[in-house]
């Protein structure tokens, strides 16, 4: 039960990260934004992990490789996923990072990891990207985006991938406190320099914008990024990356209600095949007991003590 209240939190945490710049956008700039959603929460993280000794036993070489984790993870994901919306993507669109990620991975697990994806799963992961492609193409002839601004969620997408890759095959030692603490850190200090060079980096006093950066923080940074690396050691990669098929339809019905975007019978469909494709993922999961990938993980762990 707790798995499963975890990956429901997960699934509207993560998806709450791409409403919080679309709906702030017209207002300031994105990467403002993006910068005041991390810097104030690094502060507070270094803070949170010093006083409690949580950072205990880490060396230098495990802040070294969760750092270049978080670089890819955090800083490389959010800034591509800002600048795809700052460029007039629409929300569900953006999404689509999060509809050919679980593929990827699938095909990548086995050469990488020496993992084996079975039958039902790959029905399941090819009927989920079907459903997310339906609810993407309802969207598409409503975006005024640029074609080339369409680079910014495959970006995206490759830097969540190769983070999550580098983080399944480290079998860190750090705790998912400490693991945030770094992310976050390395992401402000990336993003203060680049927010200075383009003018963003003085924060409007609206109370509006604090609300929105607190929120940001919060939600699709803490609660979403916290679930994800829990949830990687708890159920498996491949189940992990088979929730991120909910996230576009999660996306775009949060943005048909917020934000006017179009909900279509179409898009309705997706939803009941994203639906039934993470369903196929899971249950053939469960049965398995979560078998090779825990066992791997843990088998590693070990080595390294």
């Amino acid at each position: 039960m707790v798995t499963v209240l975890a990956s429901a939190a997960f699934v509207v945490t993560w998806s709450s990260g791409f409403l919080v710049p679309a709906i702030a956008v017209e207002a300031v700039a994105p990467l403002t934004l993006l910068v005041w959603r991390f810097v104030p929460l690094a502060v507070i993280l270094v803070v949170i992990v010093a006083l409690t000794g949580a950072s205990e036993g880490i060396t230098r070489v495990d802040v070294g490789r969760q750092a270049l984790i978080g670089l890819f993870a955090q800083f490389g994901y959010c800034a591509s996923v800002y600048a795809a919306i700052a460029a007039g993507v629409a929300t569900g669109t953006t999404a689509l990072i999060d509809a050919v990620q679980p593929l990827i991975v699938a095909v990548l697990v086995g050469p990488l990891l020496g993992l084996r994806v079975r039958g039902v799963q790959w029905a399941g992961l090819l009927v989920g990207a079907a459903g997310v492609l339906l609810v993407v193409r309802s969207q598409l002839d409503d975006s005024e985006a640029h074609p080339s601004s369409y680079v910014w969620p495959a970006l995206a997408m490759a830097c969540l991938i190769v983070g999550t890759f580098l983080q399944r095959r480290s079998a860190p030692r750090t705790g998912t406190l400490v693991t945030l603490a770094i992310h976050v850190t390395v992401t402000a200090v990336a993003l203060v320099p680049i927010a200075a060079v383009f003018g963003a980096l003085a924060p409007p006093a609206s109370v509006s914008f604090w609300l929105a950066a607190g929120f940001a923080a919060a939600f699709p940074t803490l609660a979403a990024y916290g679930l994800y690396w829990w949830l990687l050691r708890r159920v498996g990669i491949t189940a992990l990356n088979a929730l991120l098929f909910l996230v576009a339809p999660t996306t775009a019905a949060a943005g048909a209600l917020l934000l006017g975007e179009p909900l279509t019978v179409i898009t309705l469909l997706g939803f009941v095949l994203c639906a039934a494709g993470v369903a196929a993922v899971l249950v053939s999961e469960a049965r398995a007991g979560g078998e090779g990938e825990r066992d791997v993980t843990m088998a590693t762990a070990a080595a390294r003590e």
